[in-house]
């Protein structure tokens, strides 16, 4: 494939002539999932536990690692059921460290496990992890006026991510620092971080505001 077209700083002219974050780069699966999934809302818990998890996962590696390693994560951790992965205990820590199709990292498979246990207690308190998580969504006078890519390099964190994390690892949660937290806001749709002029970000806008936030039951 040839080289993008580099435009603004941060974007980039793919081949069908739209913008796009330049982060995804030429790679298909890395453009499929900024184009289709990242900054796109959901309510669902067992998908927002399971995107949490990877980007604890993704600490100190890339995110493009993790992202060709999703389907046998999903296979090892019970497609991130959080009730099937809050049952799991020491001897399935023991297999998946010997699993080759995931990142076999002790204590971040360990925290896998400990997470759903704790978001299992969660959705019981607060009727679904979701209304936790939607919860700490930034108010808009935390955002900036405009998303540029000086302000993404700029915010490698947020107020919002730092609330979120103190409040994860009061409820007992690990692997979710305020950096951490702020990629899974990203990711999620609880921020719009598609770059002004990127292709992506008037969808990620029309879903957020169409996006029906969880209550807390």
């Amino acid at each position: 494939m040839a080289d993008p077209e580099h435009l603004a700083d941060g974007l980039l002219r793919r081949e069908d002539g739209s913008a796009g974050c330049a982060w995804h780069g030429t790679d298909l699966l890395y453009r499929r999932y900024h184009d289709a999934e990242w900054g796109r809302p959901t309510a669902d818990d067992d998908r927002l536990y399971e995107k949490l998890c990877l980007e604890g996962f993704q600490a100190g590696l890339s995110w493009l690692t993790i992202l060709r390693k999703r389907e046998a994560f999903r296979a090892a951790f019970d497609g991130f059921s959080i009730e099937r992965v809050a049952r799991m205990g020491e001897g399935d820590v023991e297999r998946l460290v010997q699993d080759p199709g995931i990142v076999r990292h002790r204590g971040k498979i360990a925290s896998a496990i400990n997470n759903a246990r704790r978001a299992a207690a969660i959705k019981e308190s607060h009727g679904s992890f979701a209304a936790f998580l939607w919860g700490f969504e930034p108010p808009a006078e935390e955002r900036p006026a405009a998303v540029t890519a000086e302000f993404v390099r700029q915010t490698p964190a947020s107020a919002a991510s730092l609330r979120l994390s103190k409040a994860l690892k009061k409820a007992g949660f690990s692997f979710v620092g305020q950096t951490t937290v702020y990629a899974f806001m990203q990711s999620m749709g609880f921020v719009n971080d598609h770059l002004e002029g990127c292709a992506a970000r008037e969808p990620c806008e029309a879903e957020r505001a169409a996006f029906r936030r969880p209550a807390t039951g």
